[in-house]
């Protein structure tokens, strides 16, 4: 999926303009940087992100002890350490902070590129993946929906299952028929009202106007979720 935002923590304009750079001419990624580890808590607390690049070296704390306080407050976002080739011996190696990857200085944007993606794809099919449906963010593995005053909404177990399989399609079309066989199963014998009635109540639940749907439409004899 496109639209994917990583939030780059580095002290190091050159490298963070240089990163910022390269990861938007992509067309898969909107980029944030920040200079240290106060900045980036504040954009953490304010907005999701679905990846981070964190310097080991930053002004205000080592870059491993921050991704160590992260991981003990319960953030489970892909982290990459972009180490330094001989690093401090005080500071925590990448390996033990909770890092899920560390590429070292300097690297290749090619090298980096895989090690994003391949983060993120690990990520997506994790427990712990979060996800952006219009102004929520969607976390499968808990059932609910999360809105930027961090309100939640509580899905049923369906309600979810519809949500993931949308999702998997990006934008395009589902069918009725595919949606009840991957959502309820093959020989479950539900009607396709079935179907229509759980998608009544999600709206109910997520859109400002369910009589005017504006994220999951009815298009083509199917459903899709809109970004």
């Amino acid at each position: 999926m496109s639209g994917k935002s990583i939030l780059i923590v580095s002290d190091d304009t050159a490298l963070s303009e240089t990163l910022s750079e390269q990861l938007s001419a992509q067309g898969e990624y909107v980029v944030v940087g920040v200079a240290d580890t106060a900045l980036a808590e504040t954009q953490l607390s304010g907005r999701p992100f679905d990846l981070v690049l964190l310097d080991g070296g930053l002004p205000d704390m080592d870059g491993g002890v921050f991704c160590a306080k992260l991981r003990g407050a319960g953030f489970t976002v892909p982290i990459i350490m972009l180490a330094d080739e001989t690093g401090d011996d005080e500071a925590i190696p990448a390996s033990d902070s909770g890092a899920n990857d560390y590429v070292v200085k300097p690297f290749r944007i090619g090298v980096l590129l895989a090690r994003i993606r391949a983060q993120l794809r690990a990520h997506e099919q994790s427990e712990d993946a979060d996800f952006k449906i219009g102004p929520y963010a969607f976390r499968p593995s808990a059932k609910t929906l999360t809105d930027a005053d961090d309100a939640r909404i509580r899905l049923t177990e369906k309600e979810t299952n519809i949500l993931k399989y949308l999702l998997r399609a990006e934008t395009n079309v589902v069918s009725r028929e595919e949606l009840l066989t991957e959502v309820w199963g093959y020989n479950s014998g539900v009607t396709t009202h079935t179907l229509e009635t759980h998608i009544y109540r999600l709206r109910q639940k997520i859109e400002r106007d369910p009589s005017n749907a504006v994220m999951l439409v009815t298009d083509a004899g199917g459903y899709r979720l809109m970004p």
